[in-house]
């Protein structure tokens, strides 16, 4: 559904304003980046949510990633990967070339992405991603391996530049427990802001006040911009 600019301005600054009120409960210096999740949406919204002032999106699958870049490739869009990498997809994520890689979810995926930057002569940014919640439907490594997972794909592999983690919140009604999944991650960044991490990545459109709340400064919010209402 192609949304008019009233409404998509409208459910931004909503959005921004719950950013804004989130994060002076952390501190008036903690900065907060909102990156917009498309998968859902039509190229016409992404045009008016850059007239409107955004710059930075995100894609779970590489191919719409790639066509999206492509159609788009007029504006000085930030895009993002936040979806699960198969590696049959690693070209063509390379391909497209992402600001940020949210899901190095192994050792495995890690090393395999090293041999094709490496082949290619590129490097790629990227999170590892934590199943903090340790729910079996969801991707990312164990919250007591992390901080070793993440120095060892540091040290092996220099085509990738590590910025940080991500965490998907527990997929739950129970707010203690979502709490606990975030304040989890936000104990292991914590951790490697020693080893150069920057990036703390939690919270979608239902949860993202809370995991601000928690120390995250980028939240990947999709539902919440695009509603009709």
């Amino acid at each position: 559904m192609i949304l008019s600019t009233e409404q998509l301005r409208k459910n931004l600054d909503e959005v921004i304003w719950n950013i804004e009120q989130a994060r002076i409960t952390v501190s008036e210096h903690h900065i907060v980046k909102l990156v917009i999740v498309t998968k859902y949406t039509e190229t016409e919204n992404i045009r008016t949510l850059y007239d409107l002032g955004q710059r930075a999106f995100g894609e779970s699958r590489v191919q719409q990633l790639k066509e999206r870049a492509e159609v788009l490739d007029d504006l000085p869009l930030e895009w993002h990967m936040i979806g699960r990498l198969q590696k049959n997809k690693i070209n063509h994520l390379i391909d497209a070339n992402p600001f940020l890689l949210h899901s190095l979810d192994s050792i495995e995926l890690a090393e395999a992405l090293h041999k094709r930057l490496e082949a290619k002569g590129r490097t790629m940014p990227a999170l590892l991603q934590i199943n903090a919640a340790r729910e079996e439907s969801k991707a990312g490594v164990a919250p007591e391996a992390a901080i070793d997972i993440y120095r060892e794909i540091a040290e092996r592999f220099d085509t990738i530049e590590l910025k940080g983690v991500m965490t998907i919140g527990a997929h739950t009604d129970d707010q203690n427990e979502i709490r606990k999944s975030f304040e989890t991650t936000r104990r292991i960044y914590e951790t490697l802001q020693n080893d150069g991490a920057t990036v703390c990545s939690m919270g979608m459109s239902g949860d993202y006040e809370l995991a601000i709340k928690c120390g995250s400064n980028m939240v990947r919010i999709g539902s919440a911009i695009f509603n009709n209402e």
